[in-house]
């Protein structure tokens, strides 16, 4: 396979949006102006439209019907504002995936249930949740929309080794396409100028045990998390669900057991049904 081809793909992605970028700029800043929030928003219809949307929906469960942009994002507050923008903007970045044999809004099902998994593993674990670790969730697979086509290309070769040598779908897109989806990810990630920890832990969000120097908390969350939403079947389906590792290395890290584990998939399943305004963008 001709890796200059993949990585060539890479660059023929859109630009990550600058509105998320100048929202997650003065969402850093403690004391950011509603009005500098507001101009930053109100020029990008899709998110204007989507931010009202949600603030109205089962989601976010407010007392009384929101109308304006300026409420929406009073009401809202800081992470909520992150999370909606994020998850407007980087929906329009899925599409059908043939070599997963995925379509779009099964992927980007997917992607809701790890980075609302992230937010309440990160509740669980650091006792607050990590916006960052919400918006790496929703792009941990983002290279999958990259690889695909090549993965299409060469899918029996994969499949062969995922079925007869017991290779994870990981190793074989490794072994056969000289680079994994995984790593992609990551590459895109750093194109889009995103802080070294996202790079690192979508780059290793398959194998955190790999990740030399930094913290690789992050990478093992987002693992953990992408764990558990294949074994709920959340976005199920694709060609790399039939081979996956087990949870024991994680779990252990984080000093998580196996009922903590089945109370936060319960408390998934419950964000899951309420986040339909969330899923239906794709």
């Amino acid at each position: 396979m001709d890796i200059d081809r993949i990585l060539q793909s890479i660059n023929d992605l859109p630009a990550f949006p600058a509105t998320v970028q100048k929202v997650s700029e003065l969402m850093s800043d403690d004391e950011y102006a509603m009005t500098d929030l507001v101009n930053a928003v109100e020029y990008d219809q899709a998110i204007t439209a989507n931010v009202l949307k949600m603030c109205n929906s089962a989601y976010f469960g407010l007392p009384r019907k929101i109308s304006s942009l300026r409420q929406a994002l009073t009401y809202l507050g800081r992470r909520n504002i992150i999370r909606i923008v994020s998850t407007v903007r980087i929906s329009e970045y899925y599409r059908d995936v043939e070599g997963y044999r995925l379509k779009a809004e099964k992927l980007w099902e997917h992607s809701v249930g790890v980075a609302l998994m992230s937010r309440i593993l990160s509740e669980k674990i650091y006792g607050r949740e990590e916006s960052w670790l919400f918006t790496t969730g929703l792009l941990h697979d983002i290279g999958k929309n990259v690889l695909g086509e090549f993965v299409n290309e060469s899918f029996q070769k994969v499949m062969s080794l995922v079925s007869d040598e017991n290779h994870s779908f990981l190793e074989a897109e490794q072994t056969v396409l000289g680079i994994n989806h995984a790593e992609i990810g990551g590459r895109i990630a750093s194109l889009w100028h995103f802080p070294q920890e996202m790079i690192d832990t979508i780059t290793h969000h398959h194998r955190p045990d790999l990740m030399e120097g930094g913290d690789n908390t992050g990478a093992y969350l987002i693992y953990l998390a992408d764990q558990v939403c294949m074994m709920m079947g959340i976005g199920g389906g694709g060609a790399d669900d039939l081979a996956y590792r087990g949870l024991k290395g994680a779990m252990e890290k984080f000093k998580i057991h196996h009922r903590e584990l089945e109370t936060s998939m319960i408390l998934l399943s419950d964000e899951i049904e309420k986040a339909k305004e969330l899923i239906d963008l794709v």
